[in-house]
């Protein structure tokens, strides 16, 4: 299963604060495209929209479904 999200993660100091919460969630990897219009998360795995999504605004950014 593929995940993708438009984000507000724009620099490197933002993938720094999401990363913990990200590699917290189970069965997934992940990458942002931050060079991407949109800030693109790709997340790979056997994982819920919903779990992203919280894993990201606990880190303090939003993910909208493109």
């Amino acid at each position: 299963m593929t995940i993708k999200l438009k984000t507000n993660v724009k620099c490197g100091a933002c993938l720094a604060a999401v990363t913990p919460e990200l590699d917290q969630i189970e069965n997934a990897s992940w990458e942002v495209d931050i060079s991407h219009p949109d800030r693109v998360l790709t997340v790979y795995g056997n994982c819920s929209v919903e779990n992203v999504k919280k894993a990201l605004e606990k880190a303090g950014y939003k993910g909208e479904t493109m």
